[in-house]
């Protein structure tokens, strides 16, 4: 996949609002897309030189109204395919976190806004080094959230995983409530993601609320 610089990112972006689907840069997301709103965000994008879509997570306001986070993850349109009835599978590539500065009112049936990428330039560099990463350590607690939530996995390549693919990828694909996935995207740095992973497995393993960590 072709590198995107910060002169490739636009200004505005359309959003796609989806609890618990966590993106992460130079990370791969599946996305299943069958809503009309969805289907013509898709085909747009498609017509756009960055196809880009920004991935956020819907969150409840106080009065009950969804509301989105401030901070979400683009995803690049890498490869796609319909289906006989019209849906698509799309996967998309993380390129950088943005923050949303406004929703921007138009005529389209989904949500756009005005986004700032600044603060997440790392995002755009080269993968990332965890120097305090313990892989033992951490795996023999992974096993024993897997065997608590009845997950399975492939052992051996996670041994041999590169450690951010590794990291991003289990914050994206563990059982993790909405708010959680949260904390694991604005997490600053690799190292940071980590401890936030390895945080929420021990508390889990404790029979914790994961949400009482994250007040």
């Amino acid at each position: 996949m072709r590198m995107m610089n910060s002169a490739d990112l636009p200004d505005t972006i359309p959003l796609f609002p989806l609890p618990g689907a966590l993106l992460l840069p130079r990370a791969r997301l599946p996305l299943h897309l069958f809503e009309p709103r969805y289907l013509q965000m898709f085909e747009d994008v498609l017509k756009t030189s960055n196809r880009l879509i920004g991935m956020v997570q819907p969150h409840n306001g106080p009065k009950g109204e969804e509301q989105l986070h401030a901070i979400g993850c683009a995803g690049r349109v890498t490869q796609f395919s319909e289906t006989e009835d019209g849906r698509y599978m799309v996967t998309l590539a993380g390129i950088s976190r943005f923050r949303i500065s406004k929703e921007v009112d138009g005529f389209s049936p989904y949500r756009k806004a005005e986004v700032s990428w600044a603060g997440f330039e790392r995002d755009l560099g080269p993968t990332e080094q965890d120097a305090g990463f313990d892989r033992v350590e951490f795996l023999n607690s992974l096993e024993k959230f897997f065997d608590a939530h009845d997950l399975r996995t492939d052992w051996e390549s996670l041994k041999d995983a590169d450690t951010e693919l590794l990291i991003n990828s289990l914050s994206m694909l563990c059982p993790f409530e909405p708010e959680e996935k949260q904390a694991l995207l604005e997490a600053p740095s690799l190292t940071t993601r980590r401890e936030t992973l390895v945080t929420l497995i021990e508390f889990s393993l404790r029979g914790g609320s994961t949400e009482e960590i994250l007040q």
